[in-house]
């Protein structure tokens, strides 16, 4: 690895930290703050949570339009990165919008409403972008690995920072709106900050050469209907998003309700954050020794093993803690795994195709994001409707729920999940045939026509 190598490996990897600190406050925090610190009554919080879940998956079906556009910007200063500044400085206004105390009453859905629209689009700008760059810098398989497992290192250190840290720091704040936005802005002020890394630290491979042809809507719809393994790979990851995002949106009324104290939440979520770092730190070292289908079974089994635990470890925080990291371990390899599958359908695409959309392609991940944090924001709503969570208040002293009320909260949060994440693995065992073999092949094809 060459000098400009190693730093855009840094610095590329430095700049999610702020972003997934931005995006998990957003994630794992907002339907919180609507059902406990704002208090909305009961009518208003189901609408919008059924905005949120409606919404997001609207907007997802925009994030093919967006990767469009992306891949039709020619500048100085390459395609992705005024993509990422003009996403990333917008996506800013509306978050703490989201974040305000503006009301309680019919017209602050239609608010929250608009403000959610367009922080969805102005940050799916970002997010298209961003992780565009990443195979646009190398070409190369198993240096992908190393980009990618370092950047999702930095991920997890923002978005862990955030987990276990906004339920104590809202909390000595005093649990108030005005402390809750205190928190929005200082994790919008590092959000922009570390996207600076990227914007003056990376330098793009300029071999890897652009289609000079402008995409059309047409070309858009091809280069994503036609390529039929970024369909099967959009598709497992769907299923694995939907189960992961549903099982961390549960993990603050899992330890309130049915472990008891809340304040060991962010225990868990330390857990779980050591857990991921440590599984992408040693990712290299696990894929020198296995190819990726053995690694993304391995870490199957695991996540199975440890969705069984969690169901029986209610009453213990150590068994709790067993679980996390059996689950986490295996969903950090698995997140890795989807994230260099996707890359690698780029290459498929234009083999296939004859067009490089790099853009389009990658437009699926935030697609598959948002569609699965809709899907999980309306089941985790009906889910603590049903137990009678929101139907009895929110004093964390006096919150309790019976053991039906529980058995709910733990069927949608445990039981639900891991069958869509084995579904997923299905999916890719049986769909999936981009093997290392296979895309080498691949690129050998591609050179040999660009000589022609």
């Amino acid at each position: 690895m060459n000098r400009t190598d190693r730093r855009n490996k840094y610095f590329f990897g430095l700049g999610t930290i702020g972003r997934d600190m931005f995006y998990a406050f957003e994630a794992n925090a907002l339907l919180y703050f609507l059902s406990n610190i704002l208090s909305l009554p009961i009518q208003i919080f189901a609408a919008v949570s059924l905005v949120l879940s409606v919404l997001r998956i609207a907007d997802a079906l925009n994030d093919p339009i967006t990767g469009l556009i992306i891949d039709n910007i020619h500048t100085k200063w390459g395609k992705f990165k005024p993509a990422i500044l003009v996403g990333g400085a917008a996506s800013v206004i509306f978050y703490l919008i989201l974040f305000g105390n503006v009301g309680t009453g019919a017209a602050y859905v239609i608010f929250f409403s608009v403000a959610y629209v367009l922080w969805d689009i102005s940050y799916g700008i970002n997010d298209i972008a961003y992780w565009t760059l990443l195979p646009a810098l190398t070409r190369n398989q198993k240096q992908r690995e190393n980009y990618g497992a370092f950047a999702r290192i930095c991920a997890n250190i923002g978005m862990y920072i955030i987990m276990v840290g906004w339920q104590p720091i809202t909390a000595a704040l005093g649990n108030t709106p005005k402390a809750w936005m205190t928190v929005a802005v200082a994790v919008s002020v590092l959000y922009i900050g570390f996207l600076c890394f990227p914007l003056f630290g990376v330098k793009e491979n300029r071999e890897v050469k652009e289609d000079e042809d402008k995409f059309t809507l047409r070309d858009m719809w091809n280069a994503i209907t036609k390529n039929d393994q970024l369909m099967w790979t959009t598709l497992a990851m769907a299923l694995f998003m939907v189960g992961y995002c549903t099982t961390t949106g549960f993990a603050t009324y899992y330890m309130q309700y049915l472990y008891g104290d809340i304040n060991l939440y962010a225990v868990l979520a330390a857990v779980c954050g050591v857990a991921q770092l440590a599984a992408l730190m040693v990712f290299p070292l696990f894929s020198g020794k296995f190819d990726r289908r053995q690694l993304y079974t391995g870490a199957t089994v695991l996540v199975i093993v440890g969705y069984a635990v969690f169901f029986f470890a209610e009453h213990s925080i150590v068994l709790i803690a067993a679980a996390a990291i059996l689950m986490f371990v295996g969903q950090a390899f698995i997140q890795l795994l989807m994230l260099m599958f996707l890359a690698d359908t780029i290459e498929y695409g234009q083999w296939k195709l004859g067009r490089r959309s790099e853009s389009i392609t990658f437009s699926i991940q935030p697609l598959v994001n948002k569609i699965g944090g809709a899907l999980s924001t309306g089941l985790i709503s009906v889910s603590i409707i049903l137990a009678g969570i929101k139907t009895r208040g929110s004093d964390v002293a006096a919150a309790s729920i019976d053991a039906s009320g529980k058995l709910t909260i733990k069927f949608a949060m445990l039981v639900i999940p891991v069958v869509m994440i084995v579904a997923g693995y299905a999916i890719y065992l049986k769909k999936y045939k981009i093997s290392k073999d296979f895309y080498e092949h691949i690129l050998r094809d591609i050179e040999a026509r660009t000589k022609e």
